[in-house]
């Protein structure tokens, strides 16, 4: 895996504050599909409601991609925007903040080979290139789920949206 941006914490190369990234993985669909690529920001102040890059906690040479729901004593609770796809805090836990690298600002979306009609090459350059934006509403959404129990999605296998850096 090889990065193009460099994250906090790596004292052998200078920092960059920008970076691609390539996702892998449903667990942020639909904010997120497999093969976006993503344009972070590296050490800037998350907000609850982000989409945040992070290394995997208990395999920490695995960066993903989640959406920062709120600040946890230990540090961010992350969520994928799919429910079914899992590998997030509800399999993890909170994620330390010294785990968070960055934030995700931009998401281009490469065009497929199925788009080929003139009116489907239209619709993909107006959508091809568009900003990740926080849900601020996601920390609203994570109490009313912890409410209503959501200990079955534990049981499932994680497939986390994982991310290639490039």
């Amino acid at each position: 895996m090889r990065e193009s941006g460099v994250e906090p914490g790596r004292p052998d190369e200078a920092r960059k504050p920008f970076g691609l990234a390539e996702v892998h993985g449903p667990s942020m669909v639909p904010t997120l599909r497999h093969g976006d690529q993503l344009i972070v920001r590296y050490g800037v102040r998350v907000r609850p409601g982000d989409v945040v890059v992070l290394r995997h906690p208990f395999q920490q040479d695995l960066l993903v991609v989640k959406r920062a729901v709120e600040r946890r004593e230990g540090g961010w609770w992350v969520l994928g925007d799919n429910p079914y796809a899992g590998g997030d805090s509800t399999d993890y836990g909170t994620v330390p903040e010294e785990l968070v690298l960055a934030r995700v600002g931009m998401r281009y979306r490469p065009r497929s080979a199925e788009q080929r009609s003139p009116l489907r090459y239209l619709l993909w350059v107006l959508s091809a290139v568009r900003p990740v934006l926080g849900d601020r509403s996601a920390a609203s959404r994570v109490s009313a789920a912890s409410r209503a129990g959501r200990s079955s999605r534990s049981s499932r296998s994680s497939r986390s949206s994982r991310l290639r850096a490039r």
